[in-house]
């Protein structure tokens, strides 16, 4: 019988290789939670996908949404606020419409926002919160969810 002796410094090598080349074109879900735990909002939040991810600046980032609704919506805004660690450092408007099909019907529907980040984005975490409201003002849903911008951007490895 032959011993395969372990070499930790291969193993590393192995194990960091794939951490850098596997996320590269893959997209994430990321954990989705409510402004307020204890609130019933008439817009249930099922998932949240970012692609592609990792984020990288100066490239095309889509946020992608899924919700359900008992109750048709026929308008609405969307606000988004974003904090880099506990700095505010952006906020939006959009109107419900632009990011989905209207009206919404009952039942399952996506919201989806694509946004070029600026090439001088810091890297590091953020906390991006976004409400919705419909055409009345009322409240329909608050989300928050983190996400991180690479200090290294994928185009630069791959030049190396």
């Amino acid at each position: 019988m032959t011993m395969v002796q372990f070499n930790p410094l291969l193993a590393l090598i192995f194990f960091s290789s794939c951490l850098i080349i596997i996320p590269f074109t893959s997209a994430k879900s990321a954990d989705v939670h409510y402004c307020n735990k204890k609130a019933n909002y008439p817009v249930k939040v099922s998932g949240l996908e970012i692609n592609p991810y990792p984020i990288s600046r100066g490239k095309n980032t889509t946020f992608s949404i899924a919700a359900s609704t008992e109750e048709p919506i026929s308008g609405g805004k969307l606000t988004v606020d974003v904090t880099y660690f506990i700095f505010h450092v952006y906020s939006e408007d959009h109107n419900l419409c632009s990011e989905t099909s209207c009206p919404v019907s009952a039942g399952d529907f996506v919201v989806s926002h694509s946004q070029v980040l600026p090439g001088i984005t810091p890297p590091g975490s953020y906390t991006l919160k976004m409400t919705m409201v419909d055409a009345n003002k009322k409240q329909l849903t608050c989300i928050t969810f983190d996400f991180s911008i690479g200090f290294v951007a994928p185009e630069s490895l791959a030049d190396a």
